[in-house]
């Protein structure tokens, strides 16, 4: 069965990190492009990053340029997204999703369940 399973989530105060992984079980992420995205309540989900598997290229909303950084270790056939200097808007539910070629952004065909972010004193 071929899944992502995201981790790392939880309650954090403002200005704090947190770092997300993305797991892949049932299929190697070597040739999938894996992007992250949110969806914070009341609103519509929004891509947040992506890397691609050709030469690592990175890709980040402007909300989180500077903040965020996406990485690879295809060897623990994960991802992960570093989130630094978080703040309440970064309040949301974060999912990976990955999707077969080498460029962002793919057709994205498989999805995580997600992992809850609070942002908040």
């Amino acid at each position: 069965q071929l899944q992502l399973v995201e981790s790392g989530g939880g309650l954090v105060q403002p200005g704090g990190s947190l770092r997300l992984s993305c797991a892949a079980s049932g299929f190697t992420l070597d040739y999938y492009a894996i992007g992250w995205f949110r969806q914070a309540p009341g609103k519509e989900r929004e891509g947040v990053s992506c890397i691609s598997s050709s030469d690592g290229s990175t890709y980040y909303a402007d909300s989180v340029k500077g903040r965020f950084t996406i990485s690879r270790d295809n060897a623990k056939n994960t991802v992960y997204l570093q989130m630094n200097s978080l703040k309440p808007e970064d309040t949301a539910v974060y999912y990976c999703a990955g999707g077969y070629g080498s460029s962002c952004p793919p057709q994205f065909d498989y999805w995580g369940q997600g992992t809850k972010v609070i942002v908040s004193s």
